[in-house]
């Protein structure tokens, strides 16, 4: 039986590793909570849980400390902090931490500390929010699972015969578990929603271009890592998810495609939505029905129209992200691409998926890929003119169980099928909000996915804040239960 904690009572009644980014903000600001105690409370939860589930990879006790006491320090002088003075966060593998190796989840870059933070990572710095751990990742976000042979398997917490999702599901259950209020993560192919359903709490998926990806300068980018890889947020509730991207979007002068553009608190526009109940017709669980039905039902409640209507080109849309993705990453595993070997399960699924899908292996091929793309992108456009948003699946099944992705090259097709509208939306460079609708008869937790327009982070924002206001989100869970 997994024990959840109440995050309706005022944060005074529950334990400090339960609060929302903006309640330990707003404590430690005033006064009422030291930055210190905050900190210490979650180093004593990361000791507690952390064994079990494998969330944290790295965790920085002494930093982390010797941020809080100088955030306690500036306060108790009248100095001014940050908007998330105190807070806790986990930085994935794969984002620049000067305190630690960016190890990308290989064991080839055990000993690569930078010497510089990402940007987004230094935005959350500048802000007070404290670091206090890396989340695990697959090798290079390969995989959706989180398992490498450099810090082994991050367990999900709710289910521990099921994948915690990828690739950021280190930070994902670090959240689930109240190890941190917040995680930075990125999506490639889904990795900060998938993750984010299978833990049971929030993730924001920017636009392309409102966050800085963080690509160090002179290395090439293929044209899916500029198009398709956004950095994102992980919460706990949709507040924080605005709280964080409000302070990590706009361009920092070092990525020639990020872009600043103002981000609204509030949205007063067409309050509309398309509702994607089955898409294509391929099937979904049950619990992902019902999960849609909640949620479907709390818009309406909330004042949205709805509308039983699927997207323009959407299949064709899932073809050409798995057909121009896996074209690019098959080209790592050529002789001599990649400095050293690839951790054998990873290298295993890329293998299967290149072997199930159409390679545009030719310069016309892959150019036209391209070509479609725009056109879909334009129907998507007009459509979500009328329907700013779409509700539907975060995956059309539950979280598979560990292994399925290694079963064979059928299960890379059955994975990428059951994913079919979460990576039409990184083909499409569109935002899109993950949360929780609660639990299933099983006790695993369900969710949804809710669809901005092109730069419409408020608008997916303002949806998704009215589901979590009718469907709440499992609080903080006990693995060991």
């Amino acid at each position: 039986m997994k024990i959840t904690m109440n995050q309706t009572s005022s944060p005074e009644k529950r334990p400090v590793w339960t609060w929302s980014a903006r309640e330990i903000a707003a404590q430690v600001r005033s006064g009422q909570m030291t930055a210190t105690a905050v900190i210490d409370a979650h180093l004593e939860r990361i000791n507690f849980v952390n064994p079990s589930v494998h969330a944290l990879t790295v965790v920085f006790t002494e930093q982390s400390r010797a941020l809080a006491q100088e955030i306690d320090r500036r306060i108790s002088q009248g100095d001014s902090v940050g908007a998330l003075a105190g807070v806790p966060f986990s930085v994935k593998e794969n984002l620049d931490l000067t305190w630690s190796a960016t190890t990308d989840g290989w064991s080839h870059l055990s000993n690569a500390v930078p010497s510089t933070n990402a940007t987004v990572v230094q935005r959350m710095l500048d802000a007070g929010a404290i670091p206090i751990g890396r989340g695990n990742m697959p090798p290079k976000g390969l995989r959706w699972d989180t398992d490498n042979e450099l810090f082994g398997r991050t367990y999900n917490p709710w289910a521990r015969d099921r994948v915690a999702g990828g690739s950021s599901g280190g930070d994902a259950v670090a959240i689930a578990t109240g190890m941190v209020s917040f995680g930075l993560g990125n999506d490639y192919g889904g990795s900060l929603r998938l993750p984010a359903y299978a833990g049971g709490v929030c993730a924001l998926r920017p636009s392309a271009g409102r966050v800085p990806i963080g690509m160090p300068p002179g290395e090439p980018v293929a044209m899916t890592g500029q198009l398709f890889a956004v950095n994102g947020p992980i919460a706990r509730t949709i507040d924080d998810l605005d709280t964080a991207f409000a302070l990590m979007n706009g361009a920092d002068g070092i990525d020639p495609l990020a872009l600043t553009i103002p981000h609204p608190d509030h949205y007063e526009g067409l309050r509309a939505a398309a509702v994607v109940r089955n898409p294509l017709g391929w099937g979904v669980d049950r619990e992902v029905a019902h999960a849609i039905d909640q949620a479907a039902d709390a818009l309406v409640n909330a004042g949205w129209e709805i509308e039983d209507i699927e997207p323009p080109f959407l299949e064709e849309a899932a073809n050409l992200w798995r057909e121009l993705s896996v074209t690019e990453l098959a080209g790592l595993f050529a002789p001599g691409v990649l400095p050293a070997p690839m951790d054998t399960d990873a290298t295993a699924y890329c293998v299967d998926n290149a072997s199930e899908t159409k390679l545009l292996d030719s310069v016309e091929a892959y150019s036209n890929g391209w070509g479609r793309r725009y056109l879909v992108a334009a129907a998507w456009e007009k459509f979500q003119s009328r329907h700013p948003v779409i509700l539907g699946p975060v995956s059309a099944r539950r979280m598979p169980r560990i292994g399925y992705d290694l079963s064979g090259p059928e299960a890379t097709t059955q994975l990428w099928r059951d994913h079919r509208l979460l990576v039409s939306v990184n083909l499409l460079g569109l935002p899109s909000v993950a949360l929780p609708t609660g639990l299933d008869a099983d006790g695993i937790p369900s969710g949804v996915q809710l669809i901005g327009p092109r730069n419409g982070e408020h608008v997916a924002l303002a949806a998704a804040r009215d589901v979590f206001a009718a469907l709440g989100s499992p609080a903080p869970v006990d693995p060991r239960q």
